[in-house]
């Protein structure tokens, strides 16, 4: 139809799907079953509380319900949920860990610091 919005529905591995190697694509991508590998998006990635993942992932967004062992680097944030079991590191702008989320690993936060604050001496 002419003007009207399309709203396209995110691609969903379910439950008894696996999949090893490389998942990349450009739109929104919600896993429930196990992923092996890595995985690189230029949208939203939701890992839903049954998933399994063991994989690096880079996504604009990750919200992690499920498992995860791998690092994870995302442009926008990232979101660790109840009941999130998360072994790696975190890289983005914001990152939320929830009450009953697990997690080990570092986060490191894109933060810009201003200039003057590198120069000067640290106190003896």
């Amino acid at each position: 139809m002419a003007g009207s919005a399309v709203h396209e529905a995110p691609c969903v591995i379910g439950p008894r799907i696996t999949v090893r190697g490389s998942l990349v694509g450009e739109e929104d991508v919600v896993v429930q079953g196990r992923v092996e590998g890595s995985i690189a998006l230029t949208a939203h990635l939701l890992i839903a509380g049954p998933a399994l993942v063991a994989a690096d992932i880079e996504a604009d967004s990750v919200e992690i319900h499920g498992q995860v062992e791998g690092d994870v680097v995302a442009a926008e944030g990232i979101t660790l949920r109840e009941g999130a079991r998360v072994v790696g590191n975190l890289r983005a702008p914001r990152v939320e860990i929830a009450d009953g989320a697990q997690f080990k690993g570092a986060v490191e936060m894109d933060v810009p610091l201003p200039g003057n604050v590198l120069r000067q001496p640290r106190p003896r």
